[in-house]
């Protein structure tokens, strides 16, 4: 039995909501979990509601007043055998989530290895978390991180296992309970982590409640008993996950979208072009396109336009569009045929307002019948066009001229959005000089996409608010509280 077979046979044949440590059965309406290069039906997932919601929460709840008073070493050891069970289970999970999003293995199993680092952070930094203190006049005041309670969580559908991971680890590090509603997309590797789950951390600590956006993921942030909400995706449904915890005072956190520049500087070491292109490629097709930090505005220096662009051009035509269970580096399908139409709409506007350099076609994979496969595709183009301005989320690169370093700089910034950024240059001047400048959350000198364990991760704009994946990110998951002790007492005044 061949790895893909196995993970398909692993499956349940339908998957309630995780609630309590135990999957709960369906009784009412599902959707199907699809593979989204073949087509073919992988498991029923349970449209949950309300309903549902309100359990979860409830079992949340009642966990946190024993999950709140667990000293961090207990939760960093949770947290940290889940690391392991993921690990173990990790080759069927990185297979699973393949069928489910059409992503290659070699990326999802990336995606893998990253949130088992995110959950062995997360352990350790639980064992670092504190307060702080001074003397006051005959006393002493202490201030203290306290976990906020329930928090209900969204992720999307593109890096499953990297988004449950952002979500849960600093949550019940800090001593919070969760309710996480995965993407409908994208659900299968989410809910059979609760199987993992409920061999490691007491019941209601962690809860996964799957179904539609506009009816559980609805339910789950009106709901009253919920303290804190965190959402991953679209800047459009930011803007309500936002609005609902406003409705109710309750504290949110947003990592939302991106149009991430990535600039070359003509002081570049010929010797390490190839390897620039290299990594341009990787920024701009990594995930297929469908990653929010993707760096997807190259700006190039006219002065090394030409040959950049010859390599630029060959590097993206050597990438395999190929059924994403093949092994080794290659570009698999989107999600969906929604995001397939979406992709497809912007590279017809390219197509009308820009220069098509190479790709720009959907691509037929055999045994693939169902996937929306693309051509790695760049256009060249202006920073003021559609495809230069708004987040497709598929494999597509528009490609910047720049000889002018302020009119580079304001283009870059000039986008709604601010997650991440690159530069590439030999000039430490330039590069910290443009690394202050850059309205960016993140800045990558020399290397695009390098996250390592405890960079802070969050954008300007409407890329969202709050860190993910540093040690702020557990302050993002605690309320501050002072308290003050004096060890004698004031004489009388007010009142003589």
């Amino acid at each position: 039995m061949t790895e893909v077979s196995a993970a398909r046979k692993s499956l349940s044949k339908v998957y309630g909501a995780f609630i309590d440590n135990e999957f709960q059965p369906v009784s009412g309406s599902t959707f199907p979990a699809v593979a989204a290069a073949s087509g073919e039906h992988l498991a029923d997932i349970a449209r949950c509601g309300s309903s549902e919601i309100d359990a979860a929460v409830a079992s949340a709840k009642a966990a946190f007043a024993m999950w709140k008073t667990r000293v961090p070493e207990e939760r960093a050891e949770c947290l940290n055998k889940l690391a392991d069970a993921i690990e173990r289970e990790a080759p069927r999970l990185t297979t699973i989530d393949t069928l489910d999003i059409g992503r290659g293995l070699w990326e999802t199993g990336i995606d893998h290895a990253i949130a088992m680092q995110q959950y062995r952070y997360f352990a350790a930094a639980a064992l670092t978390h504190e307060g702080f203190g001074r003397p006051i006049p005959n006393g002493y005041m202490l201030a203290k991180r306290e976990p906020y309670g329930v928090c209900g969580q969204i992720i999307p559908w593109n890096v499953p296992a990297i988004m449950t991971a952002f979500k849960i680890a600093p949550a019940v590090a800090a001593g919070n309970t969760v309710v996480l509603k995965p993407d409908e997309n994208a659900s299968l590797s989410t809910l059979e982590l609760g199987r993992l789950i409920a061999e490691i951390f007491p019941p209601g600590v962690i809860n996964i409640v799957p179904g539609l956006g506009e009816e559980v993921g609805a339910a789950l942030t009106a709901h009253p008993d919920v303290t804190k909400l965190a959402f991953t995706g679209s800047s459009e449904v930011g803007r309500i996950v936002s609005q609902a915890g406003a409705n109710r005072l309750v504290p949110v956190s947003l990592e939302l979208g991106g149009k991430s520049p990535n600039i070359v500087f003509p002081d570049v070491d010929p010797a390490d072009i190839d390897a620039i292109v290299d990594n341009v490629t990787f920024a701009s097709m990594y995930c297929n396109g469908q990653s929010c930090l993707a760096g997807t505005r190259l700006f190039l220096h006219d002065a090394i336009y030409d040959d950049f662009m010859q390599r630029l051009t060959a590097s993206m035509k050597r990438i395999r569009v190929a059924d994403p269970t093949s092994q080794g580096p290659l570009l698999g399908c989107l999600v969906s045929e929604t995001q397939g139409r979406r992709v497809q709409s912007y590279i017809d506007i390219g197509k009308k307002d820009a220069l098509l350099i190479t790709g720009g076609n959907r691509v037929e994979v055999a045994g693939c019948d169902a996937g929306w496969f693309f051509e790695p595709t760049v256009f060249e183009t202006t920073n003021d066009t559609r495809i230069a301005q708004e987040e497709i989320f598929g494999p597509v690169l528009s490609v910047i001229r720049w000889s002018d370093y302020e009119k580079m700089i304001h283009d870059a910034n000039n986008v709604r959005y601010g997650l991440a950024s690159g530069i590439y240059t030999t000039n430490l001047k330039a590069a910290w000089e443009t690394a202050d400048r850059l309205q960016a959350g993140n800045v990558w000198i020399n290397n695009y996409f390098n996250l390592a364990a405890g960079s802070p991760f969050g954008g300007f704009k409407e890329s969202g608010i709050g860190s993910e994946f540093c040690h702020e990110t557990l302050n993002m998951y605690t309320h501050l509280k002072a308290i003050t002790v004096q060890t004698q007492m004031n004489p009388p005044w007010f009142s003589q």
